[in-house]
Order: structure tokens, then C-alpha cells, then sequence
């Protein structure tokens, strides 16, 4: 696998949760930047016994509601 995507949201309270696309990993941060450490720590140790992703992508996931009437 050359590449692992991760869909992003912002919670509410500001955090962040991260859950792999077609791969049952899943982890949340505080910051962005502690998203980014946990999102490497569950990808290593979810390919603890195989070959990891070459990369990984965070992509951040807005979500807009517009009142029409």
C-alpha cells in the first residue's frame, strides 16, 4: 500500500477524530498536532505485522448545513 487516507472531523469541543479509509483504524487528538502523532502510533502498530502504508493523508472533512426555508 503506497498511501493510507484518513478522514478527518473537528468536534465540537475543538478536537479532532481520524478514521482510516477501507482499514478498521480509528483515533482522535486534542490539537492537530497530537491528531498527527496518534494517527502514525495506530497506523504503526495496526501494521505492526506487515508492510505500513509509504505515506498517510489527513484529509479534513467540513461539513456545512444551510437552511434553505
Amino acid at each position: 500500500m503506497r498511501e493510507l487516507v484518513f478522514n478527518v472531523i473537528q468536534e465540537e469541543d475543538g478536537g479532532y477524530c481520524a478514521s482510516a479509509v477501507g482499514e478498521g483504524i480509528f483515533t482522535q487528538g486534542d490539537t492537530w498536532e497530537e491528531l498527527e502523532a496518534m494517527v502514525l502510533d495506530a497506523t504503526k502498530g495496526y501494521f505492526y505485522d506487515s508492510e505500513p502504508p509509504e505515506n498517510v493523508r489527513l484529509h479534513l472533512v467540513h461539513e456545512t448545513v444551510l437552511k434553505v426555508a
